[in-house]
């Protein structure tokens, strides 16, 4: 796949080399022609440009001049075109942070790949359903200095974007894309950082893997290491094996292949990530190359049913000296031999130090290799698009979600968690109107009624809170703030709500009772139980008026008639 450049880029090329085939889901209610790549794309999506314009002023970014829209070249499948477009929008903004000022050299607007489902040795299956989804990319300048200052970055971005009101929320919807390098060492970038508390352990664990790297190449070249192209079929040697791995392999007609490194004794099990090895990247590589579920090594074996005898036999038919190392690959003959080319590509590798690379995030915050970083050869004009010239006359800066916390926090008095929470919210524009619509009830408790209350009801009673509409909860706070119904029905209102009632005929049931009809509700309670303990008669009354009247007003008024 030649770019206009006439080259080929080297991930592109590492993507190609897997042959893998490639299976598409749609759904033919809502995939358009687009997403099966047989019509030309539609112009940028208005609505989001004009987020992404909102997100580059709030980081004093300059707007370009004119948008073009590019191609990146993307040939894993995730796209059925082999491309992703992309488009910058601003350039040269900036980030303040505690530790220091950060540069944003570059705010784009590109689109969301398909989502995928299945993957296997042959084939990788996606779901068409995400697919064009508008994004905006930030990218940042090398000026973070620590991990804690990349979680504070991190966070910031977040939070502007989130103050725009239209980005998506829930885990997943940000991704950090974190790149890591050190003296000596390389650019990594590592993908798919979900989690914002991880990101700090994610970066001290590739420095961690970064220095080891930078240890063994020092080491292997103080021992004159190398490493040969030669692939050797070891498969007699275990024909009587005890290894299951290995017994299972040969049952299928597989072949053992086996490649010598020299002098990589005792370095291919060094650690240099938390539970990972230099052998683990070896394994990385030949996995994501050919399919393999793994590879063996010398530095870990006897071991997996490979006894000691067939160890010092691999010794001999490689012909090793004593630091020597080997590896192992059982599978069919193709995969075998495209493994062990990966191994032997990556063990050069580690020779020059550090390969700059693209890595996935793992749930402990380690990081495994994906494919070799790509370069500028896969970036070409798309020419279905027409350019854009930005319009920011019609752009207004929102409040920042900061702003806001504070804001709730100083003038309208809810504490520091219920303000976090409420700014925060997708419903914060409602609560602001409630504030405003409502005066006579207090602002925290109208957040708690709309966030709190909710989230008690569906922990408690498992029901569906998303059925109470945002009208339902105008006419609520209406009611109570007309004086017409208690604080204290509100919950049993919402409730009756989330269980399928209309709001006013939830409301109606809790009515408040004037004090002459709660005062004759009261004695009627008494004289149907005489003798009974005022605290067991306080209980019997709470019971049946709760919600119709003021909690204080009802203890008053039974001890008067009591």
């Amino acid at each position: 796949m030649l770019t206009e450049t006439g080259e080929i880029d080297v991930a592109a090329m590492h993507e190609m080399a897997k042959e893998l085939t490639f299976i598409y889901e749609a759904y033919s209610d809502s995939t358009c022609l687009v997403e099966l790549d047989e019509e030309p794309p539609h112009p940028l999506n208005k609505e989001a440009l004009a987020a992404v314009l909102q997100a580059a002023l709030m980081l004093d970014a300059k707007i370009v001049d004119e948008i073009q829209v590019m191609r990146k070249t993307v040939v894993d499948g995730s796209n059925t075109s082999g491309f992703q477009r992309t488009a910058l929008v601003a350039r040269n903004g900036f980030l303040a942070t505690s530790e220091g000022v950060i540069a944003i050299p570059i705010i784009c607007i590109e689109e969301e790949a398909a989502k995928i489902i299945e993957k296997k040795e042959s084939y990788a299956k996606y779901r068409l359903d995400r697919l064009g989804i508008p994004l905006v990319e930030i990218g940042t300048s090398p000026d973070i200095k620590s991990p804690k200052q990349c979680l504070e970055a991190a966070e910031k971005i977040g939070m502007i974007l989130r103050s725009t009101g239209k980005v998506k929320r829930g885990l997943g919807t940000i991704r950090q894309d974190v790149n890591v390098s050190i003296k000596d060492g390389a650019r990594i970038e590592i993908k798919g950082a979900q989690e914002l508390k991880q990101l700090p352990k994610l970066v001290e664990n590739e420095v961690m893997r970064q220095l080891s790297l930078l240890e063994i190449k020092k080491e292997l070249l103080k021992r004159n290491a190398a490493v040969n192209d030669e692939i050797t079929n070891v498969t007699d040697i275990f024909k009587e094996t005890a290894s299951k791995i290995i017994k299972n392999s040969l049952a299928k007609k597989g072949v053992i292949y086996a490649i010598k490194l020299d002098a990589f004794s005792g370095l291919i099990g060094k650690e240099i990530q938390p539970g990972r090895r230099l052998g683990t990247e070896f394994s990385d590589y030949a996995k994501v190359r050919s399919g393999v579920r793994g590879i063996f090594h010398s530095d870990e074996l006897p071991n997996y049913g490979i006894t000691e005898e067939e160890v010092k036999e691999l010794f001999g038919s490689l012909i090793m000296k004593m630091n020597d190392a080997f590896v192992l690959v059982a599978d069919e003959q193709k995969k075998a031999e495209k493994a062990l080319e990966a191994v032997i590509e990556r063990a050069k590798l580690a020779l020059l130090g550090i390969p700059k690379e693209v890595r996935k995030a793992n749930d402990d915050a380690t990081s495994s290799f994906l494919r070799p970083m790509p370069g500028a050869a896969r970036m070409y004009p798309e020419t279905d698009v027409v350019n854009v010239k930005p319009d920011i006359s019609n752009i207004t800066i929102p409040e920042l979600i900061s702003d806001k916390i504070e804001k709730y926090e100083k003038k309208l008095g809810l504490g520091k968690d219920l303000a976090a929470l409420t700014a925060k919210s997708d419903k914060v524009e409602l609560f602001e109107s409630f504030v405003d619509k409502f005066p006579n009830i207090k602002p925290a408790f109208i957040a708690e009624t709309i966030l709190s209350t909710t989230k008690e009801i569906k922990r408690r009673f498992n029901l569906d809170v998303d059925r109470i509409t945002d009208n339902d909860f105008e006419v609520v706070l209406g009611n109570l703030n007309h004086n017409k119904i208690s604080k204290e029905a509100i919950p049993d209102i919402l409730l009756d709500i989330a269980k399928g009632e209309r709001a006013e005929n939830a409301i109606r049931k809790y009515r408040i009772m004037s004090d002459e009809e709660l005062e004759r509700e009261i004695k009627a309670i008494v004289d149907e139980n005489k003798g009974v303990p005022m605290n067991a008669l306080v209980g019997r009354v709470m019971d049946k008026l709760r919600g119709k009247a003021d909690g204080k007003k009802i203890v008053e008024i039974l001890k008067r008639v009591a």
